[in-house]
């Protein structure tokens, strides 16, 4: 399926993890939406856009089974994340948690609101290897206390790329009676996403990524009972509206001044794409690949997994722990020298070397990735023995 994506032929793409790639007829339809945008403004940001905005809503709505005014599209996961924490009025004493292996800019985010409330942001530690789902759910809900208000976690993760058994701490959580916001970043087009079937407070995925839209398209859930208590980020015409809407929650934040909001409507584009396309084959194929190549990854850097080669953990994306003092050059270098795109990513004290693979990937672009790592390993001393 290499042709139906626009990623240059002489690059090797073993990163869609970190901001997707748009197929060519979703990113036509696209292009169709900010042309008609620039020919007629008024009548799109006013009239038209409105509608596709609710046509959108309602097909990511049936997407992850969510009604679709209880969604509102936002830039990114990072945007919808500010928009809970600045919200969330947090008290002296309270406590947020989550793990230790969470994405850096919604760290800052707690970090950030909970110093202004004298709260404590509880990153709890995860031990590596992971046993289990079990042995994971023992070590997060170890740091639950009396004073927890909150329990933000990830769907997916970024840097190590572990799917999390956020299922089972949402049903802890609510015995506890603990609000519960999962980062989804990763999740929507990887993994089944069923927001009724979780009972999730709040959750937040990108259609960026795995979904395949353009970039710039996320969306916020909220659940019903909960929507008036989250406040719009940006002040705009939403607020106090003159011609208010059913619903204040997409008042306030879907309409926050002039922006191009054309990523957003290509959802329904996309989900049609993948159906077209028999996205659960593509998917299985994509998990299959990098399932059976974890173990040759990990032998060339004489590493370990970080937890069992499971569907409970490892879908179609993949971080094997790797000795470098110089990620970012490591990084660098894969790309300059080798025509690889693929991060390495710090996490604590850690290091990780991360592949994502998708529909245009294929066994080759792995034996590329590996014999380029044995030759740096060789040649160099970016990689530590």
């Amino acid at each position: 399926m290499r042709d139906q994506f626009l990623l240059r032929d002489d690059i090797t793409f073993l990163n869609f993890g970190s901001f997707g790639a748009c197929p060519k007829p979703v990113f036509n339809r696209y292009q169709q939406f900010q042309l008609e945008l620039e020919q007629e403004p008024v009548q799109f940001i006013t009239v038209q856009g409105p509608k596709y905005l609710k046509e959108s809503r309602e097909a990511l709505g049936k997407y992850i089974n969510a009604e679709a005014d209880n969604l509102v599209f936002v830039s990114n996961p990072t945007y919808a994340v500010n928009i809970i924490a600045k919200s969330f009025f947090l008290k002296p004493g309270d406590e947020v948690l989550s793990t230790d292996i969470e994405y850096g800019a919604c760290d800052r985010t707690w970090n950030y609101y909970c110093k202004k409330a004298g709260a404590f942001f509880n990153r709890q530690h995860i031990r590596f290897p992971l046993k289990s789902k079990e042995d994971f759910i023992q070590q997060f809900s170890g740091g639950i206390t009396s004073k927890t208000k909150l329990i933000f976690i990830s769907h997916i993760t970024s840097s190590t790329g572990l799917k999390l058994p956020v299922e089972e701490i949402c049903a802890i959580a609510r015995q506890k009676g603990i609000l519960t916001f999962i980062d989804g970043a990763h999740a929507p087009g990887q993994t089944l996403v069923d927001l009724k079937a979780l009972e999730v407070d709040f959750y937040t995925g990108a259609c960026h990524k795995w979904m395949m839209t353009p970039k710039g398209c996320s969306f916020l859930y909220v659940k019903k009972e909960l929507q008036h208590s989250v406040d719009p980020l940006v002040i705009s015409w939403g607020y106090e509206a003159m011609f208010p809407s059913h619903s204040q929650f997409l008042d306030y934040h879907q309409m926050n001044g002039t922006r191009d909001f054309s990523a957003f409507l290509t959802v329904p584009d996309a989900i049609k794409f993948m159906q077209e396309n028999n996205w659960d084959k593509v998917s299985a194929i994509s998990r299959k690949l990098v399932k059976e190549n974890a173990p040759e990854l990990c032998k060339i850097l004489k590493t370990t997994p970080i937890s069992p080669l499971t569907d409970d953990f490892v879908l179609q994306l993949f971080s094997a722990p790797i000795k470098t003092s110089e990620p970012e050059k490591l990084k660098q270098h894969l790309y300059e020298n080798y025509k690889i795109e693929i991060p390495v990513m710090r996490q604590n004290d850690n290091v990780y070397l991360r592949y994502s693979i998708n529909a245009f990937n294929t066994q080759a672009d792995l034996d590329k990735l590996f014999e380029s790592v044995k030759e740096i390993k060789t040649k160099t001393n970016l990689i530590e023995a």
